[in-house]
């Protein structure tokens, strides 16, 4: 195959999840509907938060920066999916594709910070609840979210930077519905030691660190809760957690998902069908995860919509 550096009038095709025409259809209105109530039920989230004066708390704030990263992760990926099935073309221009990967890992790296944020907002206001409310302060919250902002956007720019350095071959067929990383790099007809270095040595670095610290996070506060004497007490302390539980489990267990079934099959399709849980389904269902149980919560949401 020839290779070289086509970057002016390059064209990658993304193959999506199915190339059966029948299912075009189906996958459209199936993707349409979970990118509207994704983006609905995450818009509702932070506009409840926004209205109602008692949900200005800091486990409030991160959780509507993680509604609104969830509605720009979404965004990123399924409109152009759509686009192409509607169309029925499956190009994506070279610098259109570099453009989604970055934009990938940006709000990817945002939501992992996120999380991590939340964990420790949850493990001060357990362990130490009589401080909480001086250490965890508004301007140590934006701090926090302007810091995990600058390391995502850094993240994304360097690891797509390091990709335009590469040439591609004749055959340039993602099977996928989106740009993601390893794809691009499994096209590349150059040398991509450097580029894996990079991606093992970021992952390890704003991927395992941070759930480890959400783990030990957890750990105090699990410790901290089996010393409260009251059954109620312990129930309370760990209703407040367990959206966020559920949120990590559901974000990580996703991820490491997509790792391994990449990892233990050759097929790049089955590895895109599995992706498809921490791109598309994850910021679908949390604004289920936090308003479900959540009292405070629904009551603003009712608010809101009786004013709506």
């Amino acid at each position: 195959m020839k290779s070289g550096n086509l970057s002016d009038t390059l064209e990658f095709l993304l193959l999506g999840l199915s190339e059966d025409p029948e299912l075009q259809p189906l996958l459209f209105c199936l993707f349409l509907s979970v990118y509207l109530v994704s983006v609905v039920g995450n818009l509702l989230i932070i506009l409840a938060i926004m209205y109602d004066s008692h949900l200005h708390t800091p486990m409030y704030f991160f959780l509507s920066d993680l509604a609104f990263v969830d509605i720009c992760f979404t965004t990123t990926t399924i409109p152009k999916m759509l686009v192409n099935i509607q169309t029925r073309s499956k190009s994506i221009s070279y610098a259109g594709c570099l453009t989604q990967i970055c934009f990938v890992l940006t709000f990817a790296g945002l939501e992992n910070g996120i999380l991590v944020m939340m964990a420790f907002d949850r493990f001060v206001a357990i362990c130490h609840p009589l401080g909480y409310n001086i250490i965890v302060n508004p301007k140590l919250c934006r701090l926090l979210v302007l810091l995990s902002f600058l390391i995502s956007v850094l993240d994304a720019l360097l690891h797509t930077l390091m990709a335009l350095r590469l040439s591609f071959c004749t055959d340039l067929e993602i099977p996928h519905f989106f740009c993601e990383l390893a794809h691009i790099l499994k096209l590349a007809c150059s040398d991509i030691l450097i580029n894996n270095i990079l991606v093992y040595l970021v992952t390890s670095l704003l991927g395992v660190m941070p759930l480890s610290g959400i783990i030990i996070s957890y750990t105090q506060i699990v410790s901290s809760v089996l010393k409260i004497p009251s059954a109620g007490g312990k129930y309370k302390a760990f209703s407040i957690c367990g959206s966020h539980l559920r949120v990590v489990s559901l974000f990580y267990g996703t991820g490491f998902g997509v790792y391994l079934s990449s990892a233990a099959t050759q097929s790049s399709r089955k590895s895109a069908i599995v992706s498809v849980m921490y791109t598309v389904v994850t910021p679908m269902m949390n604004p289920f995860i936090y308003s479900l149980r959540n009292k405070d919560m629904m009551g603003a949401l009712r608010k809101l919509t009786s004013r709506i």
